[in-house]
């Protein structure tokens, strides 16, 4: 057995046949896993601060001490401007 046996389907591809802004992110972490930064980026541009989002998303499970709710939201801003202009770089 592969790893790639057990990645979800996007229903959007599958359904609609259209891409939605998620699409690659699973085959793009399991590049960067693999040492293949480049490809990675490549193929879901916004993979790297989506894995400092889950990163600092962790972290603020184990400190509870510390808030981390603005970092996060900047986090995630960013990481949404990433996925719409690579989108509409790809599409368009």
């Amino acid at each position: 057995m592969e790893i790639e046996d057990f990645m979800l389907t996007c229903p959007s591809k599958k359904y609609l046949g259209i891409e939605c802004l998620g699409c690659g992110a699973q085959r793009a972490i399991l590049l960067v896993f693999e040492g293949k930064f480049y490809e990675a980026f490549k193929m879901y541009p916004a993979v790297y601060t989506l894995l400092l989002f889950f990163g600092i998303l962790a972290l603020s499970f184990i400190d509870r001490k510390r808030k981390y709710g603005s970092v996060l939201w900047i986090i995630i801003t960013i990481n949404l401007l990433i996925m719409i202009t690579s989108y509409f770089y790809k599409h368009y």
